[in-house]
């Protein structure tokens, strides 16, 4: 489901994703593993977690587990529990020595390295000084210091955090390393706490899988990858058949103004041409056409056609989970049963004002004139829409928050090594 352009292809990078445990493991650092090592997958990389419990999330993943990686370990709950009062035990060396031998070996051929709050807690300080001195030899090529919680800013870790090494660690810029914070508010506490400028600190904030949480189709999620759906905002539905009295002229001309005034719309018109009617395969010409001449060739899209028939009703019903908003405009209709499936998505409805359409939608809709000007319509229906904190805040999560809007524009261009970036 990647789509976009991405930073630009080449040669597939080795990347591990280190921390305590993973997926199964409940917790909201193992499921940001799970999406990442998954969407770095699609991107065609070859993708490792390491970790000291878990299993891979995906056939393509390579799981790697270390015993001494989780802090339930008994060894490293017993020497935690020195460390936490202030005493470095005897048994401290010899377990950084032997983490420091064992991730060698897992990192073993490995382009850049992944460490989500290894660097950042002090749960498992053997397992942060071995990580230490594997980058203070310079392998691997590229580390990435990922920062979901912060030890030494937190109420919760300050009695366990005492002055000097190991605990130092978690306090300091690691030289040479990539900084990542999952927020601002993380950025600023970084900065502050390690002398950092923020503008060094990179922030990527953690993502959604949608497919896996709107339990999308296969089909579905195979035209996400194909295309720039997910990025468009707002993105319009018209699932209708192709014929001149469902105006679908005036959904190109409204996504057009949309564009036009800056705003990456997009439209879906799910429809073969009609079958009833001779005519129906030169509206479907004329409206390819009218594509063409308004610049809304990837943003307008008639599945009919890319398909070679009609979407199955179970795409279609994706779709309405997809949008951001229904649009019918219509000249004629005798029901409106879109109107129904809109309403049971909770999808924000724009129709035609059309008496068999008030009667369905009520005050629900936002009505308007089968020959309205389409940038006025278009600015009704953007108001709408960013009037409406639940709808906007849907529309941004969804063309920014996807893993693969997030590996595109934010994790491709830090897993550059000699001076190569990972394209999507």
């Amino acid at each position: 489901m990647s789509g976009g352009s991405g930073p630009g292809p080449v040669r597939p990078l080795s990347i591990a994703l280190v921390h305590y445990a993973a997926d199964p493991v409940v917790g909201g650092v193992e499921r940001v593993l799970r999406g990442q090592a998954v969407v770095l997958a699609d991107a065609g990389h070859d993708v490792r977690i390491v970790a000291g419990r878990g299993a891979s999330p995906d056939a393509r993943v390579r799981f790697v587990g270390i015993p001494l990686l989780d802090p339930r370990h008994p060894t490293i709950e017993r020497l935690q529990g020195d460390l936490d009062a202030g005493r470095v035990p005897a048994g401290f060396s010899a377990a950084v020595a032997e983490l420091d031998a064992a991730l060698s070996a897992a990192l073993a051929g490995v382009d850049v390295v992944i460490a989500h709050n290894v660097c950042s807690l002090n749960l498992n300080l053997p397992l942060t000084a071995a990580l230490r001195a594997i980058a203070d030899r310079g392998a691997p090529q590229r580390l990435v210091n990922w920062h979901h919680d912060l030890a030494a800013t937190s109420p919760h870790y300050r009695s366990t955090l005492h002055d000097g090494r190991p605990w130092d660690l978690v306090r300091e810029a690691w030289p040479g390393v990539v900084q990542v914070v999952v927020s601002e508010g993380r950025r600023r506490e970084l900065a502050d706490l390690m002398g950092l400028a923020p503008a060094s600190i990179a922030v990527v904030p953690n993502g959604i899988d949608l497919a896996g949480t709107w339990k999308l189709e296969p089909e579905t999620a195979g035209l996400l990858a194909r295309t720039d759906l997910l990025a468009m905002a707002p993105l319009l539905l018209v699932p209708a058949r192709l014929t001149p009295r469902k105006n679908v002229e005036l959904a190109l001309h409204v996504v057009a103004a949309m564009r036009a005034a800056g705003r990456p719309a997009g439209l879906l018109v799910t429809g073969p041409a009609d079958p009833y009617r001779s005519g129906g395969r030169d509206y479907l010409v004329r409206l390819l056409a009218l594509r063409r001449s308004l610049g809304l060739d990837d943003a307008a899209r008639f599945l009919a056609t890319e398909l070679g028939g009609p979407p199955s009703d179970a795409l279609v019903c994706d779709l309405f989970r997809l949008a951001d908003a229904l649009l019918l405009p219509s000249r004629d209709e005798g029901f409106g049963l879109p109107i129904l499936e809109a309403a049971v998505h909770r999808l924000p409805i724009v129709c035609a004002d059309l008496p068999a359409l008030r009667e369905i939608a009520g005050d629900a809709a936002l009505y308007v004139a089968p020959d309205d000007d389409p940038a006025a319509i278009a600015a009704r229906v953007l108001e709408r829409l960013d009037s409406d904190p639940v709808a906007r805040l849907a529309m941004r999560v969804r063309s920014e928050h996807s893993w693969q809007a997030i590996y595109r524009t934010r994790i491709a261009p830090l897993l550059r090594v000699d001076g190569r970036t990972a394209g999507s």
